[in-house]
């Protein structure tokens, strides 16, 4: 316990933590430091002043914010002993190092009653892996009523950059100015949900994304969370993030321990896409990483094709259309079992029905085969419908609280799967299905918030949580190579938690490609491209009404998991010739879009944004030119790139998998669209002249180094 400075250092990025006082403190978390030879000189640097009209001694805080320590904002523990052991005063009681890349600090206050442990882990990546954790040591129970890390900001972070969003508008960037007090981001509806901000980042002042320092922190759990930036009054600050417990959710017997969501930090001097690429790199790493496995097949939904009007013949059409232009997976939405011919009946009873498939699946499976294509099919098993026969057998398997049933949403309620009973009806009926067909994926949905989240009267969202991971983890235990698509509503769950145990993440229910632009630019921030699904929908938006060519839409949808969304048999041929087009450039470029650094150049006219992909070895790259409302000026403004080799040479040249872009100009005066040699450091400053775009046009080039 002799050594009082603990250095982490990985891929660009420090962590200092200091315990000079008897407790963690961390005193850097950012750029990379040199090897520390005299330790004695940084905690001489970091020493605080005393002020007058405050505490008789200077302080450096600590990890756990203890009012005992004359932390006078919210401490990282909050909890109680029957109103007693509120205020908490932890002494460190040791240091060990689980891996060459972590330390874990384990305090105790004997008093209280309580031993506390943070671990720090600094991943190849350069996140920094944060996971506190809670024990109770007397005999009586302990509430927990939360349990958050922070980590230290700089005094020269200025702003935060986070996201907000509703269905069919998920995250939607905001930007603020850090003041003092506390900005704070909370969820309360049962999932991480559609406002859920993913990561939330404090900045330098004109921080961008290719340029700045950034620091965020992401959590990963699927429940009600909880983000925040505080600047205390004395001029520190802090960012955190952590569980938003409900009351009595946690509640500690002797002996216990309480495991908090572990909290995912990055920073970068390099932008936001700098901490994106970091988050990037993290989820390709696991073992279990989609693409480690196959690459991400080309998929066909038919929600937005047939609803629930499911018919043989049409969706028989439907997959030999989708075959011909090589679509690799056929996906089957609501409405095929129980009673669920609309919306306000069957969710709970997840049977074939035999008013519609009286000879089941396996005709439709056979065209989907025969076609060359793997079938999937769509479950909300979370939710039932109180016209349903399990609701009417089992109205007790809801989630409720105070005696009253909950307000129904989408005419449904939640399944309570902490009840062993309704957890295995629904393990039990879905792997009925999946033992009986051939099904190699499963979208599923959670369609609304939760309220009065209640099992027997206590508080059940944290429960609730770890059935879904545990029910997922199952059915891919009993069927190997299952993949899941987390669907809540569109983006309503979509986090650094599911990751684990869903394959694929759908964006939004809103299928309007300009829409999508917003919606697929932020999610992406976070989660990988290749994880989240990017559809092109019908010409006609369903959710606005737009129209858009198959150009734009198909210039949307590339940057994700491609698929398709709308009755391809209505096509004429050339539109399928299009979608023919886009598809085999998407299974060509594939390897590319979901393994290269994603990069978004910063916008000069918030019209027209430019994005792209680029080669982790800087070989190639592909970009888009999106004019998403008419420009500014009557010559646009030059189209830049980002993220090359400034002294190599590039050829770009524009293709056009899916039809040409709609242009407001005489002629084509850009000849370069053809193919034009310059070096990196031109595209990446001066750019290339762009041709004059209709709005809501986009344009694709390819970018290879020679």
């Amino acid at each position: 316990m002799a050594k009082q400075l603990f250095h982490l250092s990985r891929d660009g990025v420090s962590l200092l933590i200091e315990t000079s006082t008897g407790t963690p403190n961390i005193i850097h978390w950012g750029r990379a430091l040199p090897v520390i030879t005299d330790p004695e000189q940084y905690l001489t640097a970091v020493t605080e002043p005393t002020p007058h009209g405050l505490f008789d001694q200077s302080h450096r805080g600590g990890v756990w914010r203890e009012n005992a320590r004359a932390f006078l904002g919210q401490p990282a523990l909050q909890g109680h002993r029957a109103g007693r052991a509120f205020s908490q005063k932890f002494e460190l009681a040791s240091v060990s190092t689980p891996t060459d890349h972590s330390l874990e600090f384990v305090s105790r206050d004997e008093h209280a009653g309580l031993e506390v442990a943070l671990t720090y882990e600094i991943i190849e990546s350069g996140l920094v892996k944060v996971t506190p954790r809670v024990t109770n040591l007397g005999a009586e129970s302990f509430n927990v009523d939360g349990l958050m890390a922070f980590l230290p900001l700089p005094d020269y972070a200025t702003d935060i950059l986070d996201f907000h969003g509703r269905w069919m508008r998920e995250r939607q960037a905001q930007r603020v100015k850090i003041s003092v007090g506390k900005h704070v981001r909370e969820s309360h509806e049962g999932r991480t949900g559609h406002d859920y901000t993913i990561v939330q980042f404090a900045t330098t002042e004109n921080a961008s994304f290719q340029n700045g320092e950034v620091w965020g922190l992401s959590l990963a759990w699927s429940g009600n969370n909880v983000h925040s930036i505080e600047r205390e009054m004395v001029g520190r600050t802090q960012i955190g993030a952590g569980e938003l417990l409900l009351p009595g959710e946690v509640i500690l017997a002797a002996g216990e321990t309480y495991n908090a969501p572990t909290v995912i930090a990055t920073y970068s001097n390099q932008g936001v896409d700098g901490a994106s690429d970091r988050l990037h790199r993290y989820q390709r790493a696991r073992a279990g990483h989609v693409t480690n496995i196959r690459p991400r097949p080309v998929s066909l939904n038919v929600w937005e094709a047939v609803y629930m009007n499911h018919d043989l013949s049409k969706l028989t059409a439907l997959a030999e259309v989708a075959g011909r232009i090589g679509v690799e997976r056929f996906v089957l939405d609501d409405g095929w079992f129980g009673a669920r011919r609309d919306d306000t009946a069957g969710l709970g009873d997840w049977v074939v029905s035999t008013d519609v498939w009286p000879n089941g699946f396996k005709p439709l499976i056979d065209v989907v085969k025969a076609n060359g294509m793997e079938f999937g099919l769509w479950f909300e098993a979370e939710m039932v419908n109180p016209n349903s026969d399990l609701y009417r057998t089992h109205p007790e398997w809801i989630m409720q609280a105070g005696g009253r049933t909950p307000v129904e949403a989408r005419w449904q309620q939640v399944l309570d799967l902490t009840h062993p009973g309704a957890y295995e009806h629904v393990l039990g009926q879905v792997d009925a299905i999946l033992s009986e067909y051939d099904i190699a994926y499963i979208k599923w949905d959670h369609n609304r918030p939760i309220t009065d989240p209640g099992h027997f009267e206590r508080a059940a969202v944290r429960a609730q949580t770890l059935a879904i991971y545990r029910l997922f983890d199952e059915l891919k235990r009993r069927h190997p190579g299952l993949e899941i698509e987390s669907c809540a509503s569109g983006g309503g769950r979509i986090d650094l938690g599911m990751i684990d145990h869903a394959d694929r993440f759908w964006a939004s229910d809103n299928n309007d490609a300009l829409e999508r632009q917003s919606i697929y630019r932020n999610t992406s921030i976070a989660i990988a491209p290749e994880l989240l699904g990017t559809h092109i929908g019908p010409t006609k938006a369903h959710s606005s009404g737009r129209t858009h060519s198959i150009s734009f839409r198909a210039a949307t949808a590339m940057w994700g998991h491609a698929g398709i969304e709308w009755d391809v048999t209505e096509a004429s041929e050339l539109e399928l010739e299009q979608l023919a087009g886009f598809i085999s450039f998407y299974k060509a470029n594939r390897d590319l879009l979901h393994s290269g650094r994603v990069v978004r150049v910063d916008a000069i006219d918030e019209n027209a944004w430019s994005h792209g992909v680029v080669a982790q070895d800087g070989s190639r790259a592909i970009f888009a030119y999106a004019q998403l409302r008419t420009a500014k000026q009557i010559l646009p403004n030059a189209m830049r790139f980002a993220g090359l080799e400034a002294n190599a040479t590039y050829r770009v040249n524009q293709v056009e998998p899916a039809g040409a872009p709609g242009k407001m100009q005489k002629f084509d005066s850009a000849t370069w669209v053809d193919g034009v040699e310059v070096s990196g450091a031109w595209l990446m400053s001066a750019g290339l002249r762009t041709p004059i775009l209709q709005p809501e046009q986009a344009m694709i080039f390819e970018v290879v180094r020679l």
